[in-house]
């Protein structure tokens, strides 16, 4: 498993709170587990001291993707490594999940499970994912939604880094919005243009031209 895989913990964590219509779904130690998955043994750690921990990590993970998304690099790495300071991590070498034609364990590298509460294993997980997501495929691949009001983080996989929206969702209303816009414009410079012929219309009647 490569490690940038866990970047999409810090996506995750971001995307628990929707800030424009005021909503939170980190709200309790069940929404603290339903981040890591049920298998992970730092989820069954969590307690209420998580909630508010994990809230503290998730605003500023979420400063890391704005500064990014604003293409401030040297901030969002900056922030990043603040938190890689606060929350190390412990990488080790694993295979007992799968193996190769041989039988052979096809080696990987894993972070290590045994932090000190259930916060500084996921908020060190989501940052090594981030920063390994960040160097390998650069800064520019962190992103805020352009979808107003949506302001989820993402991550850009693209080939031509081209996203601009945290999902399909939210790119189709985009669309949709700016289609409508197009339409309103045309048919207000439709009413002037039109305004203005019977303007001359009426001037050349009575001879005002």
């Amino acid at each position: 498993m490569e490690l940038a895989y866990y970047s999409d913990y810090a996506v995750r964590l971001v995307n628990s709170e929707d800030p424009a219509r005021g909503t939170d779904r980190l709200t309790s130690v069940e929404a603290v587990r339903g981040l890591f998955g049920s298998s992970s043994q730092a989820a069954r750690r969590a307690t209420e001291a998580d909630v508010t921990r994990l809230r503290a990590v998730r605003a500023r993970l979420r400063t890391v993707f704005e500064a990014a998304d604003e293409g401030d690099e040297v901030r969002a790495v900056d922030l990043l490594n603040a938190l890689l300071m606060e929350f190390p991590v412990s990488p080790q070498i694993s295979g007992h999940e799968t193996r190769d034609a041989d039988g052979r364990p096809n080696w990987h590298m894993h972070i290590a499970d045994h932090p000190a509460n259930a916060t500084a294993g996921f908020a060190a997980t989501a940052s090594m994912g981030l920063a390994f997501h960040l160097t390998e495929l650069g800064v520019e691949r962190l992103g805020i939604c352009q979808a107003a009001p949506c302001r989820n983080a993402y991550l850009d996989t693209s080939t031509n880094r081209s996203r601009r929206y945290c999902s399909d969702r939210c790119a189709t209303r985009a669309n949709v919005a700016a289609y409508r816009a197009r339409k309103r414009l045309e048919s207000e410079r439709s009413e002037r243009t039109g305004q203005t012929a019977e303007t001359i219309q009426e001037s050349s009647a009575t001879g005002d031209l």
